[in-house]
């Protein structure tokens, strides 16, 4: 079993290979962590109205837009 992390990238930082989204789990997950860091006052990275919009949406509109960064950990056993 694999975690995924959520990251924010530093706005200078080099783009790394970013594993794929293989299961609706997984970018349900992503999205949520994501939306955590929303509703802690992280800025959105797509053009969607904040007011009308919740940080969930928000969040999973920038998952399928491919603009949240994110790393599998391995569980080591």
């Amino acid at each position: 079993m694999s975690k995924v992390k959520a990251e924010q990238a530093a706005p200078n930082e080099q783009p790394a290979e970013q594993p794929v989204i293989d299961s609706k789990y997984r970018m349900i997950i992503v999205a949520a962590q994501r939306s955590k860091q929303l509703q802690r006052g992280a800025r959105p990275r797509v053009d969607l109205d904040i007011q009308r919009h919740k940080p969930t949406r928000i969040a999973l509109e920038e998952v399928q837009q491919g603009k949240v960064d994110f790393s599998l950990i391995s569980k080591e056993q």
